[in-house]
């Protein structure tokens, strides 16, 4: 059986970056299986409805962010474009993810669930905590010495975050959020525009 991970980004023809590092390598299911899972995923695919596009652009972002349809829902109620790209990307699992300290947003959202990160200096188990500006993200001291950490340091020396978060410390594996999320930086693999018309509808 295929991985479920796997399936999910050919079904919606874009990396996800669910698999950690293997998404970035030659080994990625996007570079050696484009097309949809199944027997007739290769064959063409008349164009979709309008509804079926903006299902399928939700369906990305739900799966990226870890989100359920309810946080979805609650998330694009009454909120601008950068607002909620903003709450997105400053979810401590994307940070935790971004920084490098993770190698994917669901081993982060594990990290944190299982108390191994810590928000200046205070343990946090919840993925989706806001992290402002200011704020220092770090592998808790006591987790530092295992086995899952090993490597981490060789990583972040080679890992480059995005403008707005810094490594400060690889020893201690340790970032911090310099300043505010901009859309205007990133690239994102879905449409949020359709994802607000799916809402409005």
């Amino acid at each position: 059986m295929k991985p479920i991970k796997e399936k999910r980004e050919r079904s919606l023809g874009t990396k996800l970056f669910l698999k950690a590092d293997r998404c970035n390598s030659p080994k990625c299911v996007m570079v050696r299986r484009p097309y949809r899972p199944g027997p007739h995923g290769q064959k063409r695919k008349r164009a979709g409805s309008d509804y079926s596009k903006q299902l399928q652009e939700k369906q990305r972002i739900r799966f990226m962010y870890g989100l359920t349809n309810r946080q979805m829902v609650t998330l694009f109620k009454g909120k601008e474009k950068e607002k909620i790209m903003s709450t997105l990307e400053h979810r401590l699992d994307r940070v935790v993810f971004l920084i490098g300290i993770a190698m994917s947003p669901r081993i982060a959202r594990q990290l944190i669930s299982h108390g191994h990160i810590t928000v200046n200096g205070r343990k946090v188990t919840i993925p989706s905590f806001h992290v402002k500006v200011g704020d220092v993200v770090s592998v808790r001291s006591e987790s530092r010495k295992l086995k899952l950490f090993e490597d981490l340091g060789q990583h972040l020396k080679k890992h480059t975050p995005p403008s707005w978060l810094k490594i400060t410390s690889v020893e201690d594996a340790k970032g911090q959020c310099v300043k505010e999320f901009s859309s205007r930086e990133t690239q994102f693999p879905f449409d949020i525009n359709l994802v607000g018309e799916f809402f409005a509808r």
